[in-house]
């Protein structure tokens, strides 16, 4: 009798859920979903939705084709696996309301915090909230334009010294191959990596990881292991979004091997930083102007949340710069006549890269005083967005552009296809073409009616607090890079396919043939 008892609840139970399931994946969605109108794409899976298109397909890529090819009124309904529903903004009042107007209505899903939280802390980045208004007030500061003039000097001697890296290891493989010809094939992607890593341990938090000169140190080991896309990281990202984090991160596989002793380096690496910027304070020691000697100075943040800061700019304010930096030098290869006259501007009008006067001594001024290269990097970061995507749920029942959008609806917004969008930039907007940021009143608009069309950094009181900074060192970059060497694709033949991790880059890296070019 006790066992027929136990087989009937266990039966009922098992019922209970497949009724559940039924209801949520093949009839809510369909027939009772206040979302069930919106226009959406065709095809998919009974099951999965739009699921396998998502995976095969660089990030964002499917979200620019449904805008191009789906009529809609600004918002496009796509299904995922088990038939979750997801928006996708694509009018500029619609990116207003969820970004600018109301932007914490719209928070990051919980399991994107649970996946980022281990590697960032709760920073700016993940804060929501009054938390996010606080820290972002206290942070502002940091980021000011008074205080990015100062750091420029860093990334201008950054930029030198990964370009004397670079030319060096050119010498020494010519010489080693007995090649009269100066051109040698770089990875370039893992040295955009490894300068940004610099740049950011120095503006960022005072010190220098010198992973240029050592690709084996620690730090830039376990960021390259952990930020390089994987089948396995795809595999638990996916069912991350059904199972909690502790038994996701208890799942015996190399990946999250990886992920514990990253987690082990960066919160070590971290809170050192910050022990020696206490220390330095307690001394009374000149702070320096990094960001996290800025942050400590104001006292508004607690040991743990300086913690989490450091870690949050340690992650995101390397990766995408590097991101960036790859596909300008790819866009440069592609377009070699835009590489010559970008080089033309910058050795008129820069001081010798060679010059030990400027080592330490460059001005905002004059890198802002180049157009052409400004142009360059504002196309750059439009056509190539690091980050192709973001995703917000919403945290309350909302609405947008007067669509009903219940609580915890997952809302998407790609800088990529608004970046593309062909009703906002007209019907070039898939062409490379810096020209479209010169001229009266273009500088900052590339042309482009609205603001809300160049979404790279998105908008609002959660648009990256770091695009100054970020815009800035990507210009220095590029600038030493672009004066110093000839660009070339190895092959130029073959496709460069998108792949994302964190941000978007050239699956495999990036092979270019760079050859030293004197004068300069």
């Amino acid at each position: 009798m006790r066992n027929s008892h136990i087989w009937t609840a266990l039966v009922t139970f098992l019922f209970e859920i497949f009724v559940w399931a039924f209801y949520n994946v093949l009839v809510y969605p369909h027939f009772f979903s206040p979302l069930r109108h919106l226009p959406q794409p065709t095809g998919g899976s009974l099951f999965t939705g739009q699921l396998g298109r998502i995976l095969r397909e660089p990030s964002g890529q499917p979200a620019r084709d449904w805008n191009r090819t789906i009529p809609h009124d600004g918002l496009v309904r796509y299904l995922g696996l088990f038939n979750i529903e997801r928006i996708i903004v694509f009018s500029t009042k619609g990116l207003s309301e969820v970004l600018t107007q109301r932007p914490y209505d719209f928070v990051k899903p919980a399991q994107a915090r649970n996946v980022l939280k281990p590697l960032t802390g709760v920073g700016i980045l993940l804060a929501e909230g009054d938390e996010h208004r606080f820290q972002r007030k206290n942070l502002m500061p940091a980021f000011s334009y008074r205080h990015i003039k100062d750091l420029y000097p860093t990334f201008w001697s950054k930029s030198r010294h990964v370009v004397q890296a670079i030319g060096n290891e050119i010498a020494n493989r010519s010489s080693q191959d007995g090649s009269t010809d100066s051109a040698v094939t770089i990875e370039f992607a893992d040295w955009a990596s490894r300068v940004s890593l610099d740049i950011i341990g120095i503006a960022g938090m005072g010190q220098d990881f010198n992973a240029i000169d050592n690709p084996n140190g620690e730090l830039n080991r376990v960021y390259r292991r952990i930020l390089t896309p994987s089948k396995q990281g795809l595999i638990l990202s996916i069912i991350g979004q059904f199972l909690p984090q502790w038994l996701l991160r208890a799942i015996p596989v190399k990946r999250n091997e990886d992920l514990r002793e990253a987690i082990k380096v960066i919160r070590k690496t971290s809170l050192a930083l910050i022990q020696q910027k206490k220390e330095k304070l307690a001394r009374k020691e000149q702070s320096g102007v990094d960001i996290i000697s800025v942050a400590l100075h104001s006292g508004a943040f607690s040991d743990e949340n300086l913690l989490d800061q450091t870690m949050t700019f340690l992650a995101a304010g390397h990766e995408t710069t590097s991101a960036a930096l790859t596909w300008g030098v790819y866009a440069m290869c592609k377009y070699p006549a835009m590489q010559t006259r970008l080089r033309k501007e910058i050795r008129q009008r820069l001081p010798p890269l060679d010059d030990e006067t400027w080592a330490d001594n460059m001005q905002a001024e004059m890198i802002e005083a180049l157009p052409y290269l400004r142009a360059v990097c504002n196309e750059v970061l439009r056509v190539y967005s690091p980050i192709p995507m973001t995703l917000r749920a919403a945290a309350v029942d909302t609405t947008i552009l007067g669509q009903p959008i219940p609580k915890g609806t997952k809302v998407i917004v790609s800088p990529l296809a608004i970046n593309t969008c062909k009703s906002l930039w007209g019907e070039d907007a898939d062409d490379f073409n810096p020209d479209r940021w010169m001229g009266v009143g273009k500088a900052n608009s590339g042309g482009a009616e609205s603001n809300y069309a160049f979404m790279t950094f998105l908008h609002g009181p959660r648009s990256c607090i770091g695009q100054s900074f970020s815009k800035a060192e990507f210009a220095c970059l590029l600038a030493a890079v672009v004066g110093r060497f000839e660009l070339q694709l190895a092959d130029p033949d073959k496709p460069i396919h998108a792949k994302g991790g964190v941000t978007m880059k050239p699956a495999g890296g990036l092979q270019v043939k760079m050859r030293p070019l004197q004068g300069w």
